[in-house]
């Protein structure tokens, strides 16, 4: 990380009088996107030229999921090696330098370098720097989100080194960030192992106790699959009072049920929640709760359509729609034993769905899947496992993430330190020379 500090400098410098590019060796070339840069704005059809996606990875063959319209005969020509960036600020990052010829959505601009290396053209104005910028220069469509014209981008002021030295930043930088990349990438796979370890322990806890010495007996639930003797199979139905949450009022998001006391959550919310359920982003005003239900904070909440199986505890008095479904435990199950057995069932819930266009499920069906009791006490030390156990595995994860943040930031920091000529790249005395 010390890197950047320890490279080496250009001899001399000189004031761009930009702040985004502050000073910049006083050989390269200071001028606006509009001297090295030719919009290009043919307009073609997709059954022409294959669509494109432009996104944060750069420019891509369209995505299975990408926003199609039905204007197929009405977008830009894209170029091998012409520079595309999307206008909208909700897009912010999308662009980079095609590989192929093909046709993208009126939405983004597309330019043709005049005199850059490719390479080099997309480190420049995929740059941080470069891309807050952009986005700087545009005007506002609505609250919080403006588009960038080409008019307006094209006064942007670059700064551009000889081709001799583009290319020696470029490979540069195509090997640190391929590096930075790689360490990225090991330590998300850390970290998906360590969730993998996390799971198996919450689930052999959940169904086989915290006794390996325990007799077993046959479950009679092929999932579950062996039990401590001692233990009980029960359907949830018998386990908890089970109760779906409610929006009866058409449309959903009339703004007449909005803005008031009552926290309203959606399936979103619980999915990002973890073990509490307490942010959420909307709330219903007195006739909105007219329309719903108020559930009390400690409730057990599972999502049954989307992103069905999703498990967190209300950790305040909320409201929710019936996409979501709340468990009050009944005598004898402990709550956070209930919480972390349920968060174990997320494979089952979505196998027991309605699968149509979009799967669901119904409180029947949630009713009739089968959970593990074990003694009450037995429980208690249940959950007092998986949370101890749990919290130096979240621990490790937090490291593992602090660290991919570091890496993320040394990169953007690199890059633009590199394109801005705030250091010396290795090579660059060869190639010019």
């Amino acid at each position: 990380m010390g890197e950047l500090t320890t490279m080496p400098k250009y001899e001399a410098y000189k004031n761009s009088g930009v702040e985004w590019l502050g000073i910049v060796p006083k050989h390269w070339d200071l001028t606006r996107i509009a001297t090295r840069f030719e919009e290009r704005r043919t307009k073609v059809s997709d059954k022409d030229f294959p669509p494109l996606s432009v996104t944060k990875n750069g420019v891509v063959p369209q995505l299975s999921n990408a926003a199609k319209s039905n204007d197929g005969d009405n977008r830009k020509l894209v170029r091998n090696g012409d520079f595309v960036i999307n206008s909208r600020s909700d897009r912010k990052g999308s662009s980079g330098v095609a590989d192929r010829d093909g046709s993208v959505s009126l939405i983004n601009i597309v330019m043709e370098p005049k005199n850059i290396v490719p390479k080099y053209c997309e480190y420049l104005l995929k740059s941080y720097n470069f891309i807050e910028e952009f986005y700087r220069m545009g005007h506002g469509i609505v609250a919080d989100l403006w588009t960038t014209r080409y008019d307006e981008m094209k006064a942007v002021i670059i700064s551009i080194p000889p081709i001799p030295e583009q290319t020696a930043i470029a490979n540069f930088l195509d090997k640190k960030t391929a590096q930075i990349d790689e360490a990225i990438a090991i330590k998300e796979k850390q970290i998906e192992l360590l969730k993998e370890r996390k799971q198996i322990i919450i689930q052999q806890a959940v169904t086989q106790g915290l006794n390996p010495k325990a007799l077993m007996k046959d479950s009679g639930v092929d999932w579950i699959g062996e039990i401590p003797e001692h233990w009980e199979v029960k359907k949830i139905k018998y386990l908890t009072k089970i109760f779906r949450g409610k929006f009866t009022h058409r449309p959903r998001n009339d703004p007449a049920m909005y803005d008031g006391e009552y926290p309203f959550f959606q399936t979103g919310d619980v999915a990002r929640a973890g073990k509490y359920l307490s942010k959420y982003r909307q709330t219903l005003n007195e006739r909105g709760l007219q329309v719903s239900t108020l559930i009390p904070k400690g409730t057990v909440v599972i999502t049954i359509a989307a992103n069905i199986g999703d498990v967190s505890i209300l950790d305040l008095d909320a409201c929710f729609p019936d996409s979501i479904v709340g468990f009050s435990p009944k005598k004898g199950v402990v709550r956070d034993f209930l919480y972390y057995a349920l968060g174990n069932m997320k494979q089952q819930f979505m196998d027991s769905s309605i699968k149509n266009t979009q799967m669901n499920l119904n409180v029947d069906r949630i009713g009739s899947n089968s959970l593990c009791q074990p003694p009450f006490e037995e429980q208690n030390q249940i959950v007092e496992l998986i949370e101890s156990k749990s919290k130096s595995i979240d621990d490790a994860i937090g490291l593992q993430k602090k660290q991919i943040g570091k890496l993320k930031e040394y990169k953007t920091t690199l890059i633009n330190s590199a394109v801005t000529g705030k250091i010396k790249v290795p090579k660059v005395d060869s190639e010019i020379n």
